[in-house]
């Protein structure tokens, strides 16, 4: 246990490692006699996941999910409350809108290849309301993030005797000056398994944010988390509860978007990082973190991020970093940018690109 001491980043990764247990109520009990266990290698057990996470699939039948939220401030009091809605009635044509006091935000997939959106009211949806929709519809890592010429995928179980958690780390592969001897368990993007299923109910990465999945349900031949948390530490950022998840009528006029709803033939746009720069309307610094400048570690954090029709983050991944406590510095800044919507033929779409923040000792 030495090691967690070292520096404060540790610290705090180490803590949420001895702590995920208790994070976890009720399901690795009652799955424990549900299969033979999770395969060993951690490649496979991503491949054993993903098709029960696969919500695009074309053999689903339409169905409709209604979760609530609640929002914390900065002291973990809660805050607002508000209401995410999916609606699905095949690959093509589907439905997202978060709803809460002064603000409501929807986008829309139709069958003739359109994406729609509409904003009403002037309060601006959280970095972490957005995340929720990935969090419930795509937990599980993409597959660029586990090229073997960029990532070692390192496995480790946690938890008590009677109920070991499975968890993998994505390690990057970081210059030979960089390397670290010993990687505690988070450090780097982790995601945590039931021991006898190929269900997450957890994931945590880069410093202190971790994402709970309790209360897991099974429709349709998928897993679905009923109940989602972000914390920060041992702060709440969001926790949410699905309500309901229904059958849908595909001609439910919920799919169709007004008229009066910008649309765009485009869902999104590959944009090149530097062109992005001079759309920047806010843009707090991330601070550099001193455990970075105790091991005089300089660099850049490479992020991919998707910037929403409203100029705000809607998701933000780390490529690359120099230093595991600069990326989550990195992520806490930049997941508060505000940009200039990006328009095409005069609509606003969603743009994907890279962001770097630089870190350097200065003379």
């Amino acid at each position: 246990m030495d090691e967690c001491h070292s520096i404060s980043t540790m610290r705090l990764l180490c803590f949420l490692a001895l702590s995920l247990t208790a994070m976890l109520p009720g399901f690795a009990q009652t799955a424990a006699n549900a299969g033979p266990g999770l395969p060993k290698e951690p490649r496979e057990v991503f491949a054993a996941a993903a098709p029960f996470y696969d919500y695009s699939d074309p053999t689903l039948k339409p169905w409709h999910l209604k979760a609530t939220y609640q929002l914390y401030d900065e002291k973990g009091d809660p805050g607002e409350q508000g209401t995410y809605e999916y609606w699905w009635a095949s690959p093509q044509v589907y439905r997202s809108t978060w709803t809460r006091q002064g603000t409501t935000h929807t986008n829309w997939h139709t069958a003739d290849g359109k994406y729609a959106h509409q904003d009403m009211g002037v309060v601006p949806l959280e970095f972490f309301e957005y995340r929720l929709e990935s969090a419930l519809l795509s937990p599980l890592p993409k597959s660029s993030e586990m090229d073997m010429a960029k990532y070692n995928l390192d496995r480790e179980s946690i938890g008590s005797k009677d109920a070991k958690f499975p968890c993998i780390m994505l390690v990057p592969q970081m210059p030979q000056r960089l390397q670290i001897k010993t990687v505690p368990l988070g450090l780097f993007p982790t995601y945590c398994f039931n021991s006898q299923l190929p269900v997450l109910r957890a994931s945590y990465s880069f410093g202190n944010t971790a994402t709970t999945y309790d209360n897991i349900a099974k429709f349709q031949n998928k897993y679905i988390a009923r109940e989602i948390s972000f914390l920060d530490g041992k702060r709440k950022i969001l926790s949410a509860k699905v309500e309901s998840i229904t059958s849908l009528d595909p001609s439910d006029p919920a799919l169709t978007p007004p008229i009066t709803a910008p649309t765009s033939k485009l869902d999104k746009v590959k944009i090149a990082g530097g062109m992005m720069v001079g759309m920047v309307l806010e843009k707090p610094s991330p601070v550099y973190p001193q455990d970075a400048k105790d091991a005089r570690v300089s660099g850049t954090v490479v992020m991919q991020a998707v910037i929403g029709r409203d100029g705000r983050i809607h998701d933000l991944r780390v490529l690359s970093a120099p230093w595991p406590s600069m990326a989550a510095s990195a992520l806490s800044a930049v997941s508060h940018w505000r940009y200039k919507p990006y328009l095409l033929n005069g609509a606003p779409v969603e743009v994907d690109t890279t962001i770097n923040v630089v870190f350097s000792l200065g003379g």
